[in-house]
């Protein structure tokens, strides 16, 4: 895992691959394309990349009309602006419609960074998870998102995938595949589960390892697909070990954790934690700093995981 990508940079690598192969992709942008990545497509399909300035309402509205008119528009912006300042345009016109817009949110998370809590989107997946039609991608790495992206393309309907700004460990090979909806599981354990979302997942193996070292031996589930959730792999972990954590970069409201939380007390109640962001909203500070703030690290997920272990 020593090698870093950022997920939007990977994000603005598999569009241009994406537009390469099909004509019908096009992509918006809010004046953010240097950030969000989504520039590189723009350079070399100009005639297929709009960027609608500071508006991130009459984009989404101008990605649903490319959508009816047979496009596939893949619409970008930071988190908190596409889930956030666009959520009634994304509600009416491109959910309740089913239209096919894809909205790759970057930025989102604590990660952003010294820009503090007005930009720090913790609660864009509870918004997204919440809208019938939506599916939500949460990729952990870069050759998810390449495979988050392309599967968004092929999927009919409303897509949203949460980017991060800071790189990421790589975790999969170039043989990964894809698949919205199914969890993949990296490490098999027999004494708790870790399922993680998205830059969480790095951390959760690296737990693992910590916990290993001191005779515990634990699943760690990527939970890459937020909404429709793996039921069968979450029911499954929690039949194997009977101690469940969740690790999110988000309110611990809404997202991953509340998403097992439902699926658990429906089909089968285990012990269960619940790792991310309290019911408050982000800071200014460092990427690192924060994560460790937030108790968001390696060390303190395993930590978590021996509390549940220890209430089973």
């Amino acid at each position: 895992m020593s090698q870093k990508i950022a997920t939007r940079a990977a994000y603005g690598e598999a569009l241009v691959q994406l537009g390469r192969e099909n004509p019908n992709v096009v992509v918006l942008d809010a004046d953010l394309s240097k950030s969000t990545k989504t520039a590189d497509f723009g350079k070399i399909f100009p005639e297929r990349f709009f960027d609608l300035g500071i508006a991130e309402q009459n984009m989404i509205g101008t990605a649903a009309g490319l959508a009816a008119a047979g496009k596939i528009p893949f619409c970008s912006s930071f988190a908190v602006f596409a889930a956030g300042r666009a959520f009634d345009q994304v509600r009416n016109s491109v959910a309740y419609s089913g239209l096919n817009v894809k909205i790759g949110a970057s930025h989102a998370g604590i990660t952003v960074g010294a820009d503090g809590g007005s930009h720090q989107a913790v609660e864009d997946i509870a918004l997204m998870r919440a809208l019938p039609n939506m599916t939500v991608f949460v990729p952990a790495d870069a050759v998810e998102t390449a495979g988050a992206v392309r599967a968004a393309a092929e999927l009919q309907g409303p897509v949203y995938i949460r980017l991060g700004r800071s790189g990421v460990p790589v975790l999969h090979d170039s043989g990964f595949k894809f698949e919205p909806g199914r969890a993949v599981v990296l490490r098999e354990g027999r004494d708790a589960s870790i399922l993680a979302t998205g830059i969480m997942v790095s951390a959760a193996l690296e737990a693992a390892e910590l916990l290993a070292a001191e005779g515990l031996e634990v699943d760690v589930l990527d939970i890459h697909t937020i909404k429709p959730l793996d039921v069968e792999a979450v029911v499954a972990a929690a039949k194997k070990t009977g101690a469940l954590v969740t690790a999110e970069e988000h309110s611990i409201i809404g997202g991953l954790g509340s998403a097992v939380a439902e699926a658990l007390v429906e089909n089968y109640p285990v012990i269960m934690k619940r790792l991310g962001i309290p019911d408050r909203f982000g800071e200014s500070g460092t990427p690192e700093e924060l994560l460790e703030y937030y108790r968001l690290t390696p060390n303190w997920i395993a930590a978590a995981v021996k509390e549940t272990i220890a209430r089973k």
